[in-house]
């Protein structure tokens, strides 16, 4: 009996959570749906014409679509070799960089080439293309300082392997303040950004780095780690404006 007793309290108490969970997300639509009604109302009566129709344009949009014939430059490593690449269809540049006594890394990159480009199906046609088989998910979390600011970014971490070799996989979309690997980050931090009459510009990373045949992922982790943060950096400097130091 008491079990049963302890078995119903529970699901009183889940089916509460899920309840108030449920309000809270709608309390958060309506917050937003208000936002942007609140913004787009005086374009509206103004001139005809809601402002989402109307999306602001990316002001760095050059900066980071100068990525495709540049490259990406980091200290202490060597470009190997570097060239545009199709890959589903959209441009990608392809950086294979390494330094002393190190294997080959490949890095690549797309970059937002016009201001209604949206971050998608990125990862889906990387693994089209290298055809590999995958597992040991997780995540990567680190920061970039910026102006006294530390900017956070989450890349997904993961073990990747095809008949000749293995390697260790981040990836995430690298923005002007930090990054995220789900393309849904992107999205809330654009809309809210587009309220501000502003874009937030993204660039797909995906850096391939070997590992021993099916070896562990934690050996590769503070290098994998490392070595992303680099590449952000240099990122959020191009995406600023700045120059990479």
């Amino acid at each position: 009996m008491d079990r049963l007793n302890s078995n119903k309290n529970l699901s009183i108490y889940l089916s509460r959570l899920q309840k108030r969970w449920s309000i809270v997300r709608i309390a958060l639509i309506l917050l937003l749906s208000t936002l942007i009604i609140i913004k787009a109302a005086p374009a509206y009566w103004q001139g005809g014409n809601w402002s989402w129709l109307n999306t602001p344009k990316t002001d760095n949009i050059q900066q980071i679509k100068g990525i495709l014939s540049t490259g990406l430059i980091l200290e202490n490593w060597q470009i190997v070799e570097r060239q545009q690449l199709k890959i589903g269809g959209h441009k990608w540049l392809g950086q294979i960089i390494k330094q002393e006594d190190s294997k080959p890394i490949m890095l690549l990159l797309k970059p937002q080439t016009y201001y209604r480009d949206k971050p998608g199906v990125e990862w889906m046609d990387i693994n089209g293309l290298e055809r590999w088989k995958t597992d040991s998910y997780s995540q990567i979390n680190f920061t970039v300082a910026r102006d006294q600011n530390s900017l956070p970014t989450t890349a997904r971490f993961f073990r990747a392997w095809n008949k000749r070799q293995t390697f260790a996989v981040v990836q995430w979309y690298a923005f002007p303040n930090g990054g995220h690997h789900a393309p849904s980050s992107w999205f809330w931090q654009d809309l809210l950004a587009q309220l501000r009459g502003k874009r937030v510009s993204w660039v797909a990373v995906s850096l391939r780095i070997p590992i021993e045949p099916l070896g562990e992922l934690k050996d590769a982790r503070p290098f994998a780690t490392s070595l992303a943060e680099r590449v952000q950096t240099h990122l959020q400097k191009i995406a600023s404006n700045k120059s990479p130091e």
